[in-house]
């Protein structure tokens, strides 16, 4: 063989190899989506799932769920409960256990509505981090659900309450113990001043925490709220005082491009955050997952590749199809490796008003 080609199939070889290490390490190793996996509640909406292995070997995903003579937007504003199910592999199909997280009573801050669970555990606590809210108007029934849209009442104040709490329990079974107020309220003058919710957590190993969050602030009038932002707090322990790192946020329109769902997780090259792509506007894909990394779990940095999804799913039943939704991305991390995605995903064209069906899906990463 001459030294021209040896050359020429040397350059090819390292153009490979590069192109291979540029790809984004969650993308490049989604694997066929089983069709019978993951969690679905027949009469309800089920939507963003959060999963850990017991003590008792057994994986237990925690979800939200709304009954289905609800519209799904808005009804999980004021109607979504947290629900326990079970699988003895994470790929599931996860069998309904129980009610972690319900309503109890519109004067609590939390009373009406639990919802975007987050499980993770510290030296033998299991600790479930979700968003609450509450509204002091009467009960939705069949009778007066035609008053109800983003608009009304119901909606107005369920979202202007909507707050990051936390719960705790020694067997991911429960019984749950819930706190009187949230961990983490509004700011004024802040960009989370209208709200705060979607919380992702972090424990190190120190027991120190990192929480991402998504925020809105008030705009001039006081009525309309602004663009999500997503920000980070930080507490000494999982029970102690969460306080938001300065009063900016990581990502919002402004800076870097508007995402939501951020998941967060760690192993030994850093910290590494999946969230949806909302506009677009960083992955080239709207509603799309993106990849970032920090060293800290504060200052982020984009992947070089950052799509790390797209709505396109392949199933082991040969189907590829593009969903109608696909969002609350959660990555379980098994051994120090993520080994599975999860995802909340519904069927039709897009665009909450269109679907039939919600469930939580899994996709195996090799």
């Amino acid at each position: 063989m001459g030294e021209y080609f040896k050359h020429m199939i040397f350059a090819v070889l390292i153009a490979f190899t590069s192109s291979c290490l540029a790809q984004n390490p969650i993308k490049a190793n989604l694997k066929e989506a089983p069709i019978n996996g993951g969690f679905q509640m027949e009469d309800y909406w089920v939507w963003g799932s959060s999963v850990i292995k017991g003590d008792d070997g057994i994986y237990h995903m925690y979800a939200s769920r709304w009954p289905k003579w609800l519209p799904f937007h808005p009804g999980w504003m004021v109607a979504s409960e947290i629900v326990h199910a079970t699988s003895d592999v994470p790929e599931g199909p996860y069998k309904f256990q129980d009610m972690a997280l319900g309503a109890r009573g519109a004067q609590y801050w939390d009373g009406r509505s639990c919802h975007n669970p987050k499980i993770v555990k510290y030296k033998g606590v299991y600790i479930l981090y979700y968003m609450g809210s509450t509204h002091p108007f009467e009960d939705l029934t069949k009778d007066n659900i035609d008053e109800f849209d983003l608009n009304s009442k119901w909606c107005i104040a369920g979202r202007w309450g909507k707050r990051v709490g936390m719960a705790t329990s020694d067997s991911p079974y429960g019984p749950w113990k819930r706190l009187d107020a949230p961990i983490l309220d509004v700011g004024p003058n802040t960009f989370y001043s209208f709200l705060t919710s979607n919380p992702s957590p972090l424990i190190k190993e120190d027991g120190s925490v990192v929480l991402l969050f998504k925020g809105r602030s008030y705009q001039e009038d006081g009525i309309k709220h602004s663009d999500m932002a997503i920000g980070v707090a930080t507490a000494p322990r999982y029970d102690g005082m969460y306080s938001v790192v300065k009063n900016e946020p990581l990502f919002s329109m402004e800076r870097f491009g508007e995402i939501e769902d951020p998941h967060l997780w760690s192993d030994d090259s850093g910290y590494h955050m999946i969230a949806k792509d909302q506009r677009g506007k960083i992955t080239g894909g709207q509603g799309d997952g993106l990849l970032a990394h920090s060293k800290n779990g504060i200052d982020w940095v984009i992947d070089k590749n950052p799509k790390a999804y797209t709505k396109t799913i392949q199933w082991d039943n040969g189907d590829t199809i593009r969903q109608g939704q696909l969002e609350r991305p959660f990555v379980l991390v098994e051994k120090g490796k993520p080994t599975h995605i999860f995802f909340a995903t519904m069927d039709g064209p897009g665009g909450f008003g269109n679907g039939t069906k919600t469930w939580n899906m899994v996709v195996p990463l090799q």
